[in-house]
């Protein structure tokens, strides 16, 4: 498949995978505005007076993990009971609309009140991890297994522009503001992202079709939570017979810490060692828009090498970024690594998402999806964890910064053992029964 031939297809289809890929487009708000750029920084400004440079890095970390614990913890029965009822559309929106929410809610948040920033930035990032694994589970719904690659790197590059698009005006709103003013305009460049997301999801909820239930016939009559409950008890039963799925899971859960953590802490701790609110935030909109072509190129080096080389070359671009950030001192070492992020962030979180769908069945994609966001999640509450416990025993976030390698080193060492070819045919073998 060509990129121009998204352009070709039938209007239902055509507008199917386009409202799908707009979807990356709003949400992408909140990860750029809320969780990179403008609430890390808000935060440091108004938790340090408080709490101190260390100890505000360190709450900001156990905030991340703590909103990852409870998705981890909500998701897996959710996906299960959106395939058994055929409702992956419908728990998405009823977790956008709690994302909204929460960032709405960021508004309110002043200096000295951290602990609400904190709930708040929990409320919205719930809302935020959920929905996209229902998002993630219509991938394969809407393009075919020849196709996720473009589609997914497409959507990627859609969230780049349209999260740096917002992150732009939110900039200008910030730093153009007189100096008075200037925490009247964060609060508004955060609740511009809640009217964002819910205006550009729209297209998704008009073009996308909800995908037909699969229910299984051994849970009929049952109550849908103690069905979503048996069928996630099944589904780590029968994760066994998806070895390769498996083998790429526990590489994944890995390598995909190091990256969210970096995406979660690199602000504030760029706050931590005294850089200016400028360079932070400009050096996350440079980020968006260096994203846009890096994406699209991963699209086509994933045709061209395969999808997991991909993945090899951007999991060490991290390896020496993450080293880098250790040494970091200047303004410009921070734009030099975040130039640095913007070529393999994008790209590799979309070829994971691809290769993650070419190994597991479309019919039970929702539960498959959710089982890939609970490990992650869980997964991924140690990165930001680790980093918090060694900032604040050691009185540093350069030391916890450094730990991050580990998590790369490993997920780059099991990589290698996934079959993707041998994979993707047991999934088909599971969709044909």
């Amino acid at each position: 498949m060509r990129w121009l031939d998204l352009f070709r297809f039938p209007p239902e289809r055509r507008k199917a995978i386009w409202g799908w890929v707009m979807y990356d487009w709003a949400n992408s708000a909140f990860a750029t505005t809320v969780m990179v750029a403008v609430l890390p920084v808000y935060y440091h400004a108004i938790a340090s007076p408080v709490l101190g440079d260390a100890r505000t890095t360190a709450y900001w970390g156990y905030t991340a993990s703590i909103a990852l614990l409870i998705v981890a913890l909500l998701t897996p029965v959710l996906g299960a009971i959106a395939d058994q009822k055929g409702r992956k559309k419908l728990f998405l929106t009823a977790f956008a609309l709690l994302g909204m929410f929460g960032t709405a809610l960021l508004y309110f948040v002043y200096t000295g009140d951290w602990l609400k920033a904190s709930l708040f930035y929990i409320i919205g990032n719930v809302g935020f991890a959920a929905a996209n694994v229902f998002y993630d589970a219509l991938l394969p719904h809407v393009a075919r297994e020849d196709e996720v690659d473009i589609v997914s790197t497409l959507g990627y590059a859609m969230g780049y522009l349209g999260g740096g698009i917002l992150l732009a005006i939110n900039l200008a709103m910030i730093m153009l503001a007189p100096e008075e003013q200037k925490g009247l305009m964060t609060r508004l460049s955060l609740l511009s992202v809640a009217v964002w997301w819910f205006v550009f999801t729209i297209p998704l909820w008009k073009w996308v079709p909800e995908p037909p239930a699969r229910p299984n016939p051994k849970w009929a009559g049952l109550n849908p939570v103690v069905a979503g409950f048996r069928q996630l008890a099944e589904t780590f039963r029968e994760i066994r017979k998806f070895s390769e799925l498996l083998k790429f899971l526990i590489a994944f859960w890995f390598y995909n810490d190091g990256i969210s953590t970096i995406i979660k802490m690199a602000t504030i701790y760029g706050s931590e060692i005294g850089l200016k609110e400028t360079d932070l935030i400009g050096t996350i909109l440079m980020v968006q828009f260096v994203g846009i072509p890096f994406s699209l190129l991963f699209g086509y080096l994933a045709k061209r090498i395969g999808a997991k080389r991909g993945l090899y070359l951007a999991i060490s671009v991290y390896i020496l970024i993450t080293i880098g950030a250790y040494f970091m001192r200047e303004a410009w070492h921070f734009w030099l690594l975040g130039f640095g992020v913007a070529m393999v962030q994008g790209g590799s979180q979309a070829l994971s998402r691809s290769l993650y769908s070419r190994l597991i069945p479309k019919s039970k994609s929702a539960e498959f999806f959710a089982f890939f966001s609970v490990s992650a999640k869980f997964a991924g509450i140690a990165g930001p964890a680790v980093v918090g416990v060694i900032t604040q025993t050691m009185g540093s976030g350069r030391n916890g910064i450094l730990a991050v390698i580990l998590f790369f080193v490993v997920g780059l060492a099991l990589l290698p053992w996934v079959d993707v070819e041998k994979g993707s045919a047991i999934a088909r073998a599971e969709d044909a029964r």
